[in-house]
C-alpha cells in the first residue's frame, strides 16, 4: 500500500439528486477514501480519532466508531450492520459504538455510503458484502501500517480483538496506536478483498447485546418527536376528511388570543395548521378553529361503493397482468370436483407507535430536518424540493423510528407539510406533529382487495387446475407510475410469480391461471409490511385449506405434494409442521392445531407459522388471549438469530379479546368512536351506526365438516370502516 491524495467531491443537481434518491436500490460501485475538497477535519472527531476509512474511525482509547447508513426502528439493523463490520474488522465489541451519518455527508463523499433506505427488509441483506468489504479494507490498512511501523511482512503478524501481534519480536500494538498512520495509506481495491467464512464467525450472527437498548430501557434515547431546539414552535394540521377534498375557509379569528398561539397556515389547498409554543396549544386551537372544507367528488363514496368497485373486476373482461400455463379455466370446468370461494382484504393503516413528525429550520441559505425516516435521501430531496434551497445547503438529521414499517419511506408527505409551514416562520425550528387521529386517517394504506379463487380435482383427490383473479388498488398507479407497463402492473401479484426470488409461488399446479384486474380508489396506497404478498398470501393459504378439505386429504400433505419442485418452500413447510408437532395428540385444552406457510419468499426469506389455539373468554392479568402462533423465520446467514425469531414470533402473536362490554369498551367504546375517516364523515357515520354486513364469514370461523358443495363467501379481513373483536371460536389458522 502506498500513501494517496484521495479524489475530488461530487457536484450534483437537486433535480438529479431527486430522480436518483427515488428510484435507488441498485447496486453501487463504492469506494473507501476520503475525498479532497471536504475539509481533513471531518475525518477526525472530536477526540481526535482517525478516519481509517469512511466505514470506522479508531479513537486513541481504541474505541472503533463504525458507521452506518441506515435506519433503525426496532428491528437491530444497526446492531447487525455494526456486527457485519467489527467481524471483517477483528475489533473488540466491547469497544465498538455506532454513529449514523447524513444523506449530505453522503452526497457530499459522492455517495461512498450507498444508498440509505431501509426496507423490505434490505438494511442488511443488500449492504452486507460491502459493509463486511469495509471491515475487511480498514483491518488490512492497520496490519499494514504496523508491519511499516516494524519494517517485517504483513503475513507475520496476527490480530485479535483490536490488537496486531508480531510473534516473532514479541511486539504488540493496539489499534489506536496504528488508527493514524493506516488511514494515511491507500486502500485495498474491494473486489480483491477475501471475506471471512460465515461458519468462522465470532461476532456477526451471535447473540451480542444490542447497541440501542440501554437508552431505551433508561429513557435516554431522543426520538424525532422527543427533538427540542431553541426558540422552537410547535404546528398540529388537519387535511380535508375526505382524500381529493380541498379546504373553502377558515375563521381565525374564532381563536385570536388564545395562549401560546402565533398563528393559523394554510397548508398547499388541502390542509390547515395552527402554530403555538406548545404543540397542546396548536392541537387544541386546531380542534376549535372552524374550518368548512370542499370534500369534492369522493365524498358520495363508501366502503360499500369501493366493495361492488372491487367485486366488478372479479368478472372484467380485461386485466392488468396475469400468468398462466395450461388450460385452467378448462381443467376447472371438466374436473371431477370444483371448490370455489371469494375473499377479500381491508385497506390497513400502518398505525405506527410515533405520529409522523419533522422538525424543519430554515433560513435563507441553509435548511434542516430532524425527521424519523426510513430513507434520508428522500428526506433530503424533499426538503431541497419544498424549500428551494440546494441539496448542498441542506441537511437531515436521522433519528432512530418509533415503528416505519414502509410509511415512512419515499412519500415524505409530513416533511413537505413541516417545511410549507416553517416558510412562514424564518430563522424559528418548527416541530409538526401529526395528532393520532390524522396520523390514523391520513396514510397511505395497504391497498384493498378482493380475490376470487377456484380449483379443480381429479378422481384421486389430486390438484389438476388452479384460477386466481385478484381485483384491487394497485401501489404503483399511485406511487410509480412508470412500474405500469403496457397496462400491466405485476407488482399486485407479489407472492404469486413464476419467477424464482422474493415473490415466487412455491406451489406447482399443472394448468394455473392468475390474473390481476386493476380497481383504484381515492384513497392513496403504498407499502405496508410484506407489501402485496400479505394480502396474496393469505387468500392462497386459506383457499388451499379449503380445497385440501375437499380433497379428504391432510393440509400438510396437500401441501408437501405441490411444493416437490421448491425445495425451499417445503423446507419451511416442514420446520414449520415440526414446531407445531404437527400429527401428534393435541395437549389438554388445545382445541384446534394449524398450520401455515406462505408459499413464497417473502421479503427474500421464506417463513412459515404453526399453531396452537384453546377457547378462552376471560381476559385479565392472569389470562393469556386463546390464541398462540409459533414463527419461523429462517435466514440464509442468521446475523442476529435471536432477535430475528423474536420478530418471527412476535408478528405471528395473535390476541384475541373475548366478546363482552368491559372489552369492547376498552378497545374503544364498542367500536363507535372509531376516527379514520376515510371516506367522509356522513359514510363513516353510516357505518358506524351498523350498516349492513351480509353473511360475511371469517375464515377462521364457521368451517363445515364437509366440503363446500357451492361457491363460498370468506372475508380474510373486516372492513377498515368498523372493527370488532370476533368472538373466540374453534378453528384453524389459514
Amino acid at each position: 500500500m502506498k500513501t494517496t491524495n484521495r479524489g475530488k467531491a461530487a457536484k450534483l443537481s437537486r433535480r438529479t439528486f431527486i430522480v436518483g434518491s427515488a428510484a435507488a436500490g441498485g447496486g453501487l460501485a463504492l469506494g473507501f477514501n476520503l475525498p479532497s475538497g471536504v475539509d481533513s477535519a471531518v475525518a477526525q472527531s472530536v477526540n481526535d480519532g482517525a478516519e481509517v476509512n469512511a466505514w470506522v474511525l479508531i479513537k486513541p482509547d481504541d474505541t472503533c466508531v463504525i458507521r452506518v447508513a441506515r435506519s433503525e426502528m426496532g428491528q437491530g439493523t444497526i446492531t447487525g450492520l455494526v456486527q457485519l463490520v467489527a467481524e471483517e474488522l477483528e475489533c473488540d465489541w466491547n469497544k465498538v459504538k455506532a454513529e449514523q451519518i447524513t444523506p449530505g455527508q453522503n452526497l457530499a463523499r459522492k455517495r461512498v455510503w450507498g444508498e440509505m433506505s431501509t426496507g423490505g427488509s434490505r438494511g442488511i441483506r443488500i449492504s452486507q458484502d460491502y459493509v463486511r468489504r469495509g471491515g475487511a479494507a480498514a483491518r488490512m490498512m492497520l496490519l499494514q501500517a504496523a508491519a511499516e511501523e516494524w519494517k517485517v511482512p504483513v503475513g507475520e503478524l496476527t490480530v485479535a480483538d483490536g490488537v496486531i501481534t508480531h510473534a516473532a519480536s514479541r511486539r504488540s500494538l493496539s489499534y489506536g496506536k496504528l488508527a493514524a498512520a493506516a488511514a494515511k495509506l491507500e486502500a485495498p481495491d474491494p473486489k480483491g478483498i477475501k471475506l471471512k467464512d460465515p461458519k468462522d464467525w465470532k461476532i456477526a450472527g451471535k447473540p451480542m447485546k444490542r447497541l440501542d437498548t440501554a437508552d431505551k430501557l433508561d429513557g435516554g434515547k431522543i426520538f424525532a418527536i422527543d427533538v427540542k431546539l431553541p426558540d422552537m414552535l410547535c404546528a398540529a394540521i388537519k387535511d380535508c376528511p375526505v382524500f381529493g377534498g380541498k379546504v373553502t375557509s377558515y375563521d381565525e379569528a374564532k381563536i385570536a388570543g388564545r395562549p401560546g398561539v402565533r398563528k393559523v397556515v394554510k397548508v398547499k389547498d388541502t390542509a390547515v395548521a395552527v402554530v403555538a409554543d406548545t404543540w397542546w396549544r396548536a392541537k387544541t386551537a386546531l380542534d376549535a378553529l372552524p374550518i368548512v372544507w370542499d370534500e369534492g367528488p369522493s365524498a358520495s363514496v363508501s366502503s360499500a361503493t369501493i366493495a361492488e368497485h372491487l367485486k366488478e373486476g372479479l368478472t372484467a373482461a380485461t386485466t392488468n397482468g396475469e400468468r398462466r400455463n395450461g388450460d385452467a379455466l378448462k381443467a376447472i370446468e371438466t374436473a371431477a370436483k370444483k371448490v370455489e370461494a371469494v375473499y377479500s382484504t381491508p385497506f390497513l393503516a400502518h398505525a405506527t407507535m410515533e405520529p409522523m413528525n419533522a422538525t424543519v429550520k430554515l433560513s435563507a441559505d441553509k435548511a434542516e430536518v430532524w425527521v424519523p425516516t426510513q430513507n434520508a435521501e428522500a428526506s433530503l430531496a424533499a426538503l431541497s424540493e419544498a424549500s428551494g434551497v440546494p441539496l448542498a445547503k441542506c441537511e437531515v438529521y436521522k433519528m432512530d423510528l418509533g415503528g416505519g414499517f414502509g410509511r415512512r419511506g419515499g412519500t415524505q408527505d409530513y416533511v413537505h407539510q413541516a417545511v410549507a409551514i416553517a416558510k412562514e416562520f424564518l430563522g424559528v425550528p418548527i416541530k409538526l406533529i401529526w395528532s393520532r387521529e390524522e396520523d390514523q386517517a391520513h396514510d397511505f394504506f395497504r391497498p384493498i382487495s378482493q380475490c376470487r379463487v377456484a380449483a379443480g380435482l381429479d378422481a384421486s383427490g389430486n390438484l389438476v387446475a388452479l384460477h386466481v383473479r385478484v381485483s384491487g388498488q394497485s401501489i404503483n398507479a399511485h406511487l410509480n407510475p412508470a412500474g405500469i407497463v403496457n397496462g400491466k402492473d405485476r407488482r399486485q401479484l407479489q407472492g404469486l410469480w413464476e419467477e424464482p426470488g422474493d415473490a415466487q409461488l412455491g406451489y406447482t399446479v399443472p394448468n394455473l391461471l392468475i390474473e390481476y384486474v386493476m380497481r383504484n380508489t381515492h384513497v392513496p396506497v403504498g407499502p405496508w409490511r410484506g407489501v402485496n404478498t400479505n394480502q396474496n398470501g393469505v387468500y392462497m393459504e386459506c383457499f388451499m385449506d379449503e380445497v385440501a378439505r375437499a380433497a379428504g386429504k391432510d393440509p400438510l400433505e396437500f401441501r408437501r405434494a405441490l411444493m416437490s419442485q421448491h425445495p425451499k418452500h417445503l423446507a419451511v413447510l416442514n420446520a414449520a409442521a415440526e414446531k407445531a408437532d404437527w400429527g401428534k395428540p393435541l395437549p389438554a385444552g388445545v382445541r384446534r392445531r394449524g398450520l401455515g406457510q406462505r408459499p413464497r419468499r417473502a421479503q427474500g426469506s421464506p417463513h412459515g407459522a404453526g399453531a396452537r389455539l384453546r377457547p378462552c373468554r376471560q381476559s385479565g392479568p392472569d389470562r393469556r388471549p386463546g390464541r398462540r402462533l409459533r414463527g419461523l423465520w429462517p435466514d440464509r446467514h442468521a446475523l442476529r438469530r435471536v432477535q430475528g425469531q423474536g420478530r418471527a414470533d412476535g408478528g405471528f402473536e395473535l390476541r384475541q379479546l373475548p366478546d363482552h362490554a368491559a372489552c369492547r369498551n376498552a378497545e374503544g367504546g364498542n367500536g363507535h368512536r372509531a376516527e379514520p375517516r376515510l371516506l367522509g364523515w356522513r359514510r363513516r357515520a353510516d357505518h358506524l351506526r351498523g350498516g349492513t354486513r351480509g353473511a360475511q364469514r371469517h375464515p377462521c370461523r364457521d368451517r363445515q365438516a364437509g366440503a363446500p358443495a357451492a361457491v363460498e363467501e370468506r372475508q380474510a379481513g373486516l372492513s377498515f370502516a368498523r372493527k370488532r373483536q370476533p368472538r373466540p371460536s374453534p378453528g384453524v389458522i389459514f
